[in-house]
């Protein structure tokens, strides 16, 4: 309950709100948010569409995240689980960060032993997720942007465990051998 009503604190035009939060009474405990209806798309359904996009396209979809990322990085909110599917756009263009269901309150000195998504995991999260940090949050992020200007996944195993270790131990393959038409400043910020 402590990351929901901390994720409940996140206030920013690019983050899914939070309109109310509780415990599931008369069935299994769990703790419920309700969340804002964003109607719209995901990333990865943009993605599968269109496959790569431009740099600019990029830029346009991915700069809201990491404003939302900023605001609640600053107080002390981890997400880790940044996706594609947890990338909403809707219907006005609007980007929202959305799904902070793992998310890991380090205020509070949550416990966090949530994995996240293998695809999309940070090395830190694998070896102990608890250990994210902000820093791991741009690590899945820069996957995703990775993902946008290439239109593959820098690492893949049909074993989750095995994927995670890729994060650990090697090299992703080079951007521009993936898409020869990226500039090599790109390549070197992703």
């Amino acid at each position: 309950i402590k990351e929901a009503k901390a994720t409940a604190a996140l206030s920013h035009p690019n983050i899914v709100s939070i309109q109310d939060q509780g415990w599931n009474e008369g069935g299994p405990p769990a703790v419920f948010l309700v969340m804002e209806l964003v109607e719209g798309s995901t990333l990865r359904d943009f993605l599968n569409q269109h496959g790569s996009v431009s740099i600019e396209q990029m830029f346009q979809l991915m700069s809201p995240v990491l404003s939302a990322l900023a605001a609640a990085h600053k107080i002390g909110i981890i997400h880790r689980d940044i996706k594609p599917s947890n990338i909403m756009i809707s219907r006005d263009d609007r980007v929202v960060l959305t799904d902070f269901g793992l998310a890991l309150d380090m205020n509070t000195g949550s416990m966090g032993q949530i994995f996240g998504t293998p695809h999309y995991v940070a090395p830190e999260q694998v070896r102990r997720s608890s250990d994210a940090n902000p820093q791991s949050d741009i690590y899945s992020f820069g996957i995703v942007l990775y993902e946008m200007l290439t239109g593959t996944l820098p690492f893949d195993d049909p074993s989750a465990t095995a994927l995670a270790m890729q994060h650990l131990t090697e090299e992703p393959p080079s951007p521009r051998y993936m898409n020869p038409q990226l500039n090599p400043s790109t390549e070197k910020v992703l």
